[in-house]
């Protein structure tokens, strides 16, 4: 019982766009660490500079009744996100689709090789067509000659 289901997970694990994933999330944090040395390194002392605060958390405090409100903590992650933003459309949207565009255009020709699932896809329509022709009840045979 044991056997079988590792196996299944194994398949499972190997499948590709579950491995394209694992590698989106690990360049994406490691992608997440960039973008926070820059607001550490550049946009940070930029607000000490032009506040006289530390970062923009601290930018725009104030207390009701003991609450404590921060408008620059808000502003600090709409500055993240923004800066994250632009710099996937400029690093991954933005060369993708000036590529797809020269493909449309036929001056960049398309990826030769099929993936895995176009492959796999075919040779079980070749399947399917050879098995319903062979007028065997629907068992496959041996592939014709």
């Amino acid at each position: 019982m044991g056997d079988p289901m590792l196996k299944g997970f194994k398949d499972f694990l190997m499948r590709g766009n579950v491995v394209d994933l694992a590698v989106a999330v690990v360049i994406g944090a490691a992608f997440g660490l960039v973008i926070k040395a820059v607001i550490d390194g550049l946009i940070n002392p930029l607000i000490a500079a032009i506040f006289s605060k530390p970062n923009l958390n601290s930018v725009g405090v104030f207390h009701i009744n003991g609450a404590i409100f921060s408008i620059g903590l808000v502003l600090s992650a709409v500055i993240n996100f923004v800066i994250v933003a632009a710099a996937i459309y400029f690093i991954v949207v933005a060369p993708m689709n000036h590529l797809a565009e020269r493909r449309k255009r036929g001056e960049e020709p398309e990826p030769e090789a099929p993936t895995e699932e176009v492959i796999l896809l075919t040779e079980i329509r070749d399947l399917l067509s050879r098995t319903s022709g062979s007028g065997s009840g629907g068992t496959a045979g041996p592939p014709p000659a």
